[in-house]
């Protein structure tokens, strides 16, 4: 029998009290907690939940990504496969659960409820209503996850109707994804049974849906932050709100996670045990997961920081595991295999050039927006050599391209974008959502095909090409979105990436995440799929010149 006791200060998130208490732990399970007169100095609390995130955007096989996390004191995270589902399917989703099974910490995953996300782009792979319905059935899955498609839902579209109805069948929560979704748009949205949104970007727009019946995830991720925008939450609707990172780089990741929400939220003053209900408690309570919250005969799942001031993580344990010590894992290296999808060949150097309709067209240009996933549509002058239109590096209008992975004979498809600041080069990466078709921004046509024929060579990754003969690449075998390797390895290689992004002139905080973002065309308001320009405001294709 493998029995410890712990002792400390405890926080009680439900009597909202600070004790000394003595937690005696037998087989992974919290057998008593003693009230004693005194206690060290260390606190003792539930142990953080991340209440939405795609592994895959990690980079990392979920057994890696477990190895960094409880470092930062998370025991479990709600896990949506979508990612891993557009390019295999069904196989990449039983991929995921099964490597998850190898670690102690708790993933809990959902079924993908919009695979591929629209019509207007390809992906690997398609899951109709009773796919989904089948995957609601299996104990390894939790909920209907981001239901992407609000178009679909605000007029009744059968699929997606169907789709919802079979989590309420199965007692399956279901969650949302509608960005600026506002007034009696969001009342029928809500109205269909969808009970979270995480994409909330200002705090009208997260009170309108707390006012249907929403709750919100507050996100801050390595692309979106949404926290400040939202943080208000905690003091006015603090029981309608948890956190979550939604995509999480892991040159991130090797430097926190939902702790760091937890410590900002604490030096502006929101109240404590608003704070880790927040963290710790709402995602539990919500989807009904078996993660311990720190109460008799609940699971040991739980977390020593040093104090409430600077609040570092000492020690994460789970089912009475210690996982991780001072800053250490303890979880083992998993060997992974790799899985994936990939059946487009090289490119030559044409398929990125646009041939200009006139003298001086006029043109659509992307707007990335640092931090947000929302982008804007630009109407500028087109910059034309021999008849065709290029690239300016002076007002920083740059090509961008999506190329098919999946059907080698498909077109690619070309347009502009505008603050990726680039002076030379190009990026490129196979983690383009929601499809993970390949992207690529760059100055040079030279240099895009270098980027792109690079990860052809490699089955997918992210690379950066200073020219045609200067490239770096991360490969990412695991269906073109995670690593073989560890954690900290990948986060190593991944911020030489940004390094040399730099040096070329990108100026991004996290250039491949919001890259990655570009293609995903269920966010307004103008984006790039591997079939063309995509309004989406009007969803529905748009052209290049005006």
């Amino acid at each position: 029998m493998n029995t410890f006791t712990i002792s400390g200060k405890l926080i009680d998130l439900f009597e909202r009290r600070i004790y000394p208490a003595e937690i005696l732990v037998e087989n992974g399970i919290i057998r008593s907690i003693t009230e004693k007169d005194i206690a060290a100095g260390h606190y003792i609390l539930p142990g953080f939940v991340d209440a939405h995130i795609h592994i895959e955007s990690s980079m990392l096989a979920p057994t890696a990504f477990a190895q960094m996390a409880v470092v930062h004191g998370t025991v479990a995270t709600v896990s949506d496969p979508h990612e891993i589902a557009n390019v295999c399917g069904r196989e990449g989703i039983q991929y995921m659960i099964d490597n998850s099974k190898l670690s102690p910490f708790k993933f809990f995953f959902g079924a993908p409820s919009c695979v591929p996300a629209t019509s207007f782009e390809t992906a690997g792979c398609t899951l109709d209503s009773k796919a989904v319905e089948d995957l609601l059935h299996s104990p390894d899955i939790w909920y209907l996850s981001e239901m992407m498609n609000y178009p679909g839902v605000l007029h009744h579209d059968p699929e997606v109707m169907a789709k919802i109805a079979a989590a309420h069948r199965a007692g399956k929560p279901v969650d949302g994804h509608a960005p600026g979704l506002r007034g009696q748009d969001v009342v029928t949205y809500a109205g269909a049974g969808i009970s979270t949104d995480h994409e909330c970007f200002t705090l009208d727009e997260a009170l309108d849906k707390i006012n249907a019946g929403m709750k919100i995830l507050i996100r801050e991720g390595s692309a979106a932050k949404n926290y400040e925008a939202l943080s208000e939450l905690l003091k006015t609707h603090p029981d309608k709100v948890m956190f979550c990172s939604d995509d999480k780089h892991p040159d991130d990741l090797a430097l926190h996670h939902i702790n760091g929400l937890v410590k900002r939220s604490l030096k502006k003053g929101y109240d404590l045990y608003d704070v880790l209900q927040a963290a710790c408690v709402h995602p539990v309570q919500h989807y009904g997961l078996p993660v311990g919250m720190l109460r008799k005969n609940d699971a040991a799942d739980f977390i020593v920081v040093n104090n409430l001031d600077d609040f570092d993580v000492l020690q994460t344990y789970i089912d009475g595991q210690l996982v991780a010590d001072y800053g250490k894992t303890l979880l083992p290296t998993i060997a992974v295999e790799p899985i994936n999808n990939f059946k487009v060949e090289k490119k030559d150097v044409e398929v990125f050039r646009i041939k200009a309709g006139s003298a001086a067209p006029l043109i659509r240009v992307i707007e990335a927006i640092e931090g947000q996933l929302v982008t804007n549509e630009l109407q500028l002058s087109a910059n034309v050599a021999d008849g065709y239109v290029v690239s300016d590096t002076m007002r920083d209008v740059l090509k961008i391209a999506v190329v098919n992975r999946y059907d080698n004979n498909a077109p690619v498809a070309v347009g502009f974008i505008k603050n990726f600041g680039l002076k030379a080069g190009a990026l490129a990466s196979t983690v383009a959502h929601d499809c993970h078709n390949i992207i690529t921004v760059g100055v040079e046509d030279d240099s895009m095909l270098a980027a792109v024929n690079a990860l052809i060579d490699s089955r997918g990754g992210i690379a950066v090409a200073g020219n045609k003969d200067d490239i770096a690449v991360l490969p990412l075998p695991v269906a073109g979105l995670m690593s073989l390797e560890g954690g900290h390895e990948v986060a190593d290689a991944y911020t030489k990436l940004n390094e040399k992004a730099a040096l070329l002139g990108c100026a991004m905080h996290a250039p491949f995440m919001t890259l990655s973002f570009m293609a995903l065309l269920v966010i307004p308001s103008l984006k790039l799929s591997d079939k063309g320009l995509f309004d989406g405001s009007s969803f529905s294709f748009t052209s290049v010149e005006v």
